[in-house]
């Protein structure tokens, strides 16, 4: 039987060795197969996806697809070496992961908090509908994607730089884990499937190590 995930305590190694993933500038050439760049995040379609038929009769045309979309802000924020989401529009908190190993990671307030990176324990992807992620304070932020397929790999996900002045609009079926911004908090606007349908890689357990995400400015 499938344990929910406690996405706020996971059970995971104190200390794991770190996969440094690679940076990219976010272009409407780099993110193909991936998304899309967005501008008006008001106005954007978001794909839903029908359910799939379980043998060999079809699903009813125009059924199967009528969960129709749901927004909401989603926030991020560091709180020590802690980094923390809540995503309004499906009433759901995470915590995505930290700027050390946990066995070190600490809550205290920094004078300077400059993290260079997020160490993720864990990726998603949405098999129902696509995402939308704006920022809405002008943010720069970094996203971990890599491509459809259930046997994924450290190997294959990329790191994509934003500067702030367009949103990310994910396909569905593609991995990710949250929007990283390189400040200690922001905010998105978010839009996707109300079915909210997730399938998920504990990189931790299954690899043995986290995901290294670079929290660098680039110079586009």
């Amino acid at each position: 039987m499938i344990q929910p995930i406690d996405y706020l305590s996971p059970d995971v190694p104190l200390e794991l060795p770190w996969y440094k993933l690679p940076i990219v500038i976010a272009t409407p050439e780099s993110l193909k197969g991936y998304g899309q760049l967005v501008d008006d995040y008001r106005n954007f379609p978001i794909e839903i996806v029908t359910w799939p038929a379980q043998g060999w009769r079809p699903i009813d045309v125009d059924t199967g697809n009528q969960g129709g979309t749901t927004a909401g802000n989603f926030d991020v924020w560091w709180e020590g070496d802690f980094l923390y989401g809540r995503n309004q529009a499906v009433n759901d908190q995470y915590l995505f992961g930290w700027s050390k190993n946990p066995g070190e990671a600490q809550k205290i307030p920094q004078e300077k908090l400059d993290p260079s990176c997020v160490l993720l324990w864990h990726t998603n992807y949405h098999p129902d509908s696509g995402q939308l992620f704006f920022p809405l304070n002008s943010s720069p932020f970094v996203v971990p994607l890599a491509l459809a397929g259930d046997d994924v790999k450290p190997e294959d996900f990329k790191a994509f730089y934003f500067d702030g002045t367009r949103g990310l609009y994910i396909h569905p079926n593609i991995w990710h884990e949250g929007i990283f911004p390189l400040t200690s908090e922001a905010s998105f606007y978010d839009c996707q499937g109300k079915v909210h349908a997730r399938v998920s890689c504990n990189i931790a357990q299954e690899f043995g190590l986290f995901l290294s995400v670079p929290l660098e400015k680039l110079d586009n």
